[in-house]
């Protein structure tokens, strides 16, 4: 019996030191570092960050075969998260991933869009990750 609970043990022992592991090699993101928030009031989806996707990101995150299960064509999608999880936080776009990736914060394997990407499609501007930041942070509506 207690042969038993010393390999439940050291199973669980090293199943989270592996799950502690994987979360150390993500690089954290110093939001200091991150775009300032648009002063923008008003900021919607419909009206200000859906051409902004359309543009950049709905190509590969869009809904024929979205790239990590993530579609950002639609409020419901992007709100609904991928197969990562949730992407935004409405009200905190400073711990947001969506906000994190684009501004190309964080681990480098997370950047969209991705450097040297097969479509050409260039890095947000500061601006437009600004509007991004003030959308989220006015509660993503």
């Amino acid at each position: 019996m207690n042969m038993h609970r010393l390999v439940i043990c050291l199973g669980t022992m090293l199943t989270l030191s592996l799950g502690s592991a994987h979360s150390a090699e993500k690089k954290a993101v110093d939001v200091s570092k991150l775009p300032p928030t648009s002063d923008k009031t008003g900021v919607t989806y419909t009206t200000d960050i859906k051409p902004l996707f359309e543009k950049s990101c709905v190509k590969c995150h869009g809904a024929e075969k979205p790239k990590g299960k993530l579609r950002l064509d639609s409020l419901e999608g992007i709100l609904k998260g991928g197969e990562d999880g949730k992407v935004v936080l409405a009200g905190n776009s400073g711990v947001s991933m969506l906000v994190h990736n684009v501004a190309h914060a964080g681990d480098p394997d997370d950047y969209m869009p991705p450097p040297r990407n097969k479509a050409g499609i260039q890095p947000l501007t500061k601006e437009q990750i600004g509007l991004i930041r003030a959308w989220i942070d006015q509660g993503a509506k």
